[in-house]
């Protein structure tokens, strides 16, 4: 199983959607909520040279900023 963290917001649409998606797919994540801790914030600031979210990692190697849907079906090998 592919190791998956998010860093999201409460208030993120797109960040919902993503944990959706990862529920609906019984894909286990992660979730780092950058409003309230800031130094996974500064974190993710320092992976994607940016303050938006969602940004996920997907072992620890692949970034995608936002909800790629179609990105994140190929990393993870759902059809």
């Amino acid at each position: 199983m592919k190791k998956v963290e998010i860093y999201s917001t409460p208030s993120c649409h797109f960040c919902h959607m993503a944990k959706e998606f990862f529920k609906s797919h019984n894909v286990e994540f992660t979730d780092y909520n950058v409003a309230q801790d800031t130094q996974k914030r500064e974190e993710m600031s320092d992976i994607s040279g940016q303050l938006g979210v969602p940004v996920i990692i997907i072992d620890q190697k692949d970034v995608v900023i936002g909800f790629d849907q179609r990105r994140l079906s190929s990393l993870l090998g759902i059809a």
